[in-house]
């Protein structure tokens, strides 16, 4: 039934541009209006039937985020039976938080803009929870975001390559130079600066996420080479090569703890409307392709590429599992192995919503849970609000966006720009 719906808003869209070459060329809001009168589309994804408004629905809006201090009581709001905290504080852009083998935390401080470049250590040195030792644990990179620690060395994803440098568990600070053990391009007008990394879990390879270098390819695909897709390579940084494709803007990774499956959180494309494009969250095939910049949910296709669909690419475009709304700028993202939770929590996966900037009505700004049962998602729900100050006048306290679980069992989110990493631990 979703088969068919798809091929004909397909065919309506290319026959109308089609038929149109020898005759008066339409005007950008004429081909518009031709899009925007096509059939919704139903499509069917892990967690149920998703319906999708044709692209230019709605206009498509520019409406940033102003930021407004939390009081010094004030924090999000969890499920009953959580509490919130402050677990560290005075950060600047505490992007990600990696914890280590041993239990330290290492936070990525780094920004689109006037970025601080560094990563910081947190240790908790009396067990009580709480970080009571933090130093600049390495500094004067470039955009840094994910970081890993495997076989004597400390990895850090850079936005132009993969970094390696010699590690001593407990070390406060990196005093050996690194080495790049991987270019990575920074193409475009790089917005999706992020890289993150994960190992596999014997080691043997690190899997690299890398966004694109634009929103739907407008900027030439000479320079999206490298980029939309997540890296396979080896801890060396030989043998790489392109583990799946065709995803905008992939950040948080982890391993499903029931099916071993890689997953990952995709920031979609953007104006089309209020309507389009979900991100999501998705397990990842080896070799696959998830349809960015022609395609989106399968085989909708993206208008802008009208003149040059690449049908044959559609054909194969996987539909991702998981839809978490339009415009959510979901990035962050991590299964929870933990026990400390309550059983629904276990083996399900949290979701940092970083906000919309290009919907009428903010949606992100939050943290959701994707319940999971025998290996397989459920329909997410919210876990972690109250980020939104004031709709009406564009006011945030802050924005979510990597999430980790602590060896005790809590869950921390990085809330860059109020400069926070809030704990969420169960009541006792």
């Amino acid at each position: 039934m979703k088969t068919p719906v798809i091929s004909i808003s397909i065919l309506l869209i290319f026959f109308v541009f089609g038929s149109c070459k020898n005759e008066k060329k339409l005007s950008k809001e004429e081909k518009k209006e031709v899009v925007r009168a096509s059939d919704s589309v139903t499509v069917t994804t892990a967690v149920g039937n998703i319906v999708l408004p044709p692209p230019y629905a709605t206009k498509s809006v520019t409406k940033e985020s102003k930021l407004v201090e939390w009081g010094e009581n004030q924090g999000p709001r969890a499920p009953e039976g959580f509490t919130v905290s402050r677990f560290a504080t005075d950060l600047d852009s505490p992007r990600w938080t990696y914890v280590a083998p041993n239990g330290d935390y290492f936070v990525a401080e780094a920004d689109t803009k006037n970025s601080a470049d560094r990563i910081t250590l947190l240790r908790d040195t009396n067990g009580d929870g709480n970080p009571d030792l933090r130093k600049v644990f390495l500094e004067n990179l470039n955009q840094p975001l994910g970081m890993l620690v495997l076989n004597d060395y400390f990895y850090v994803a850079n936005t132009d390559g993969l970094y390696r440098y010699p590690y001593t568990k407990g070390a406060t600070k990196l005093e050996a130079g690194g080495e790049k053990i991987m270019e990575l391009s920074a193409s475009g007008y790089n917005n999706h600066w992020t890289r993150n990394i994960i190992s596999n879990p014997d080691g043997s390879k690190i899997y690299i996420s890398v966004g694109s270098a634009s929103n739907a390819g407008e900027q030439g695909m000479e320079k999206e080479e490298g980029r939309a897709l997540i890296f396979e390579v080896n801890p060396d940084g030989s043998e790489k090569r392109v583990y799946a494709s065709g995803l905008r803007n992939p950040v948080g990774m982890d391993w499903n703890p029931v099916t071993g499956e890689l997953w990952t959180a995709v920031n979609e494309r953007d104006e089309l409307g209020d309507g389009l494009v979900p991100d999501y969250a998705t397990s990842v095939k080896e070799g696959g392709w998830y349809g960015w910049p022609y395609s989106y949910f399968g085989q909708i296709p993206d208008p802008r590429w009208k003149d040059d669909p690449h049908l044959e690419l559609m054909e194969k475009a996987i539909v991702p599992d998981v839809p978490l709304g339009n415009h959510t700028a979901s990035l962050g993202f991590t299964f929870y192995d933990a026990e400390a939770f309550p059983q629904k929590y276990r083996n399900g996966a949290f979701v940092g919503q970083h906000g919309s900037w290009n919907k009428s009505v903010f949606s992100g700004y939050k943290v959701v849970f994707i319940p999971f049962k025998g290996g397989k998602p459920q329909p997410p729900e919210d876990f972690l609000t109250g980020f939104i100050a004031n709709d009406n006048k564009s006011e945030v306290y802050g924005r979510p966006v990597g999430v980790a679980v602590t060896p005790a069992g809590d869950l921390l989110v990085n809330d860059d720009e109020a400069g926070i990493i809030w704990r969420v631990s169960a009541n006792k």
